[in-house]
């Protein structure tokens, strides 16, 4: 049985008849980058997610770049983060001129631990950028009580968590701006890259909304200098087709993880996600923990079982933050889950007993 670690094409027919008259509509009148199919998505998704405000842009990594910028965080300043994520949140707060600051993350959920925040906040500090990794919502009762305490702002990487929920809140409501991507592998994803910026603050909205366009609000006129971070219509239209149809395949991927838990329950060498009380986790990964993990990855690769490692190195070590001179030790569960996680296969439409297969072959190679 050949079981990929995500395959699109199943999903392709549920909204084909809906997305090919809007697409030959934005070809046939030429309208190509924002205008009216991009506001419609933005209204949709602001209302999806909860947000006053939504803002498409042109990836994920620039939604998080555009949050930094429209919170004027720069040269000089500290944003608390996590080093266990992908490396845009990170080099974001790099390219504005920022310095990451690196807080250890929690040994079952994989998110930021809130606990160990405090202890990192300097005088330099502006905001606290939490991941939502995975598909569940960070601890955020804990780090807005941080945040309110140190007068600091919070950028919520929701990057892996469209739909995700800590309590009756949307991840990228929580904070005072949520960043969102539609890379195509997302469980919300277009035909290319694309992002999204959401936030309930008005003044930081029309400000977010010229520093897309290179900082002016009419054309040719720039009050300060901003980004290229337009997203264009076709990719617009894909995801509003795809919206609709968000929470059904959400439902299919936490029926798969159920039977995983099922399958792997007898299993003490492998370790299960945590959900956490009062979250809802969309499973954007199912991402299990195992000793030998290189070694199962090959065997699971040989059986043509589709895996991958999020992440095999720790933003901390990676060379192009040698400036901040972490070493090895200095986040030690960050390094142990390196070490250990692999992502399995999830999407809703696995093969009929594509799931078993995999969880069979696992359980098989660690007993």
């Amino acid at each position: 049985m050949n079981v990929p670690l995500l395959d699109l094409k199943p999903q392709y027919p549920q909204y084909k008849d809906k997305v090919l008259p809007e697409l030959m509509e934005v070809i046939e009148t030429q309208g190509f980058i924002l205008g009216p199919k991009v506001e419609k998505m933005e209204k949709d998704l602001a209302g999806y997610i909860g947000a006053k405000h939504a803002l498409g842009v042109s990836s994920g990594t620039d939604a998080l770049l555009l949050a930094l910028m429209g919170l004027g965080i720069g040269p000089g300043d500290e944003v608390i983060t996590t080093p266990y994520t992908f490396f845009a949140t990170a080099g974001s707060i790099h390219r504005v001129g920022a310095r990451p600051v690196f807080v250890d993350i929690e040994a079952d959920t994989y998110n930021l631990d809130a606990g160990k925040i405090e202890k990192a906040i300097s005088k330099r500090t502006k905001a606290i950028l939490p991941v939502h990794l995975y598909g569940q919502c960070c601890d955020m009762d804990a780090i807005r009580a941080v945040a309110r305490r140190h007068n600091l702002r919070i950028i919520e990487d929701a990057c892996q968590s469209i739909g995700s929920k800590f309590g009756d809140t949307q991840a990228g409501a929580m904070g005072d701006v949520g960043a969102f991507s539609f890379f195509p592998s997302k469980n919300l994803g277009c035909f290319g890259d694309g992002g999204l910026v959401t936030t309930n603050d008005e003044a930081l909205y029309k400000r977010m909304k010229a520093l897309r366009v290179h900082g002016g609000e009419r054309q040719y006129f720039h009050a300060e200098v901003g980004m290229n971070g337009r997203l264009d219509a076709i990719q617009a239209v894909v995801i509003s087709a795809k919206l609709p149809l968000l929470a059904g395949w959400t439902e299919g991927r936490r029926r798969n993880a159920d039977r995983y838990d099922h399958f792997f329950q007898d299993n003490p060498k492998v370790i299960r996600p945590v959900r956490r009380d009062g979250r809802f986790h969309i499973f954007n990964q199912y991402i299990i923990a195992v000793d030998r993990r290189d070694e199962l990855k090959q065997h699971l690769t040989e059986k043509h079982i589709g895996c991958a490692i999020y992440y095999p190195l720790p933003l901390h070590l990676q060379e192009c933050f040698g400036y901040l001179k972490h070493r090895e030790g200095d986040f030690p569960v960050s390094e142990q889950a390196a070490k250990r996680t692999l992502a399995l296969p999830i999407y809703p439409e696995m093969p009929a007993g594509g799931l078993e297969f995999v969880a069979q072959t696992i359980n098989a190679f660690t007993r």
